[in-house]
């Protein structure tokens, strides 16, 4: 796969950084393993749930930050004195840092963390003036009072 230097559009085309920035991001992202794996799963037509597989970890050693429209997961797995001897690793513990782009207004409303799964609800709160209004039909209109407010 090709890869494209966007740092161009970060000089000449103004409002459109975080574009470029998301696009970059994804292309970066794209050679990174999906470690620990996770499920995005609707739960109602505005709330999601994010379930990620953290077998290892607890809540100590888990850090959920929302900043901006993005969402960071890291794992940091406490150093232990006396490592173990395996003869075999199956179970992976590694440290990880997982972001996740949220769309406009979805917000973080909790976390749990219960039998190895990472539970994440986010809600879409959809402010008032963008939410869609019903127009009455039959309401007279004054379009003398219209032209007075635009003036």
């Amino acid at each position: 796969m090709r890869h494209y230097d966007l740092t161009p559009l970060y000089r000449t085309a103004i409002g459109f950084d975080r574009l470029a920035k998301m696009l970059n991001d994804v292309q970066r992202n794209e050679n990174e393993l999906s470690y620990p794996p996770y499920n995005i799963e609707l739960v109602d037509e505005n709330a999601y749930k994010i379930i990620m597989a953290v077998a290892g970890f607890n809540e100590a050693e888990l850090e959920i930050e929302s900043e901006q429209q993005t969402l960071r997961v890291t794992g940091r797995k406490a150093k232990k004195e006396q490592e173990a001897t395996f003869l075999h690793r199956g179970i992976a513990t590694r440290d990880f840092e997982h972001k996740f782009q949220l769309a406009d207004h979805v917000k973080v409303t909790g976390a749990q963390l219960e039998h190895g799964l990472l539970t994440i609800a986010l809600v879409r709160e959809l402010p008032e003036a963008l939410k869609p209004r019903k127009i009455e039909i039959g309401i007279q209109v004054n379009p003398t009072l219209i032209e007075q407010k635009a003036a």
